[in-house]
């Protein structure tokens, strides 16, 4: 699955960041941004952030939907939705109202699952999950 949600976001494209380029710092983006590339620091979105299949990024994220096909280590905080695509590797902290790990992700960290505006209860899960053999995690 290629992010298929994304392609019926219909927000405005921002940018992007593509392989060959490395980031050290803080991106602030307000619309589609995707990042395909080596980057460390904290990212700011307001609208769908992806990580595409070849980023490897370290540092914090602080969006709205966020999509991972790549590599992440560290936080995401995500107001709407994280969504963790096939062969992308996680490592670290979500906070999310909505997590979504597709067959073949893996993550390894602690999910919390923040209360909806109704003042339900919130949940933090620790996962170490690689979905199939362990044999077939890609190691890093």
């Amino acid at each position: 699955m290629t992010l298929a949600w994304f392609d019926q976001a219909g927000g405005e494209w921002t940018g992007f960041l593509d392989q060959g380029v490395k980031l050290d710092g803080k991106l602030e983006a307000n619309g589609l941004f995707r990042i395909d590339t080596e980057m460390k620091g904290k990212i700011v979105s307001k609208e769908t952030l992806i990580l595409g299949e070849h980023a490897v990024v370290e540092g914090e994220i602080e969006g709205s939907h966020v999509a991972v096909a790549g590599r992440f280590e560290g936080t995401i905080k995500a107001t709407n939705r994280v969504e963790v695509q096939p062969k992308a590797i996680v490592k670290g902290e979500i906070y999310s109202s909505c997590v979504v790990f597709e067959p073949g992700a893996v993550f390894d960290g602690q999910c919390h699952m923040r209360a909806g505006a109704d003042g339900g209860i919130a949940v933090s899960v620790p996962v170490r999950s690689a979905m199939g053999e362990l044999g077939d995690v890609p190691r890093g």
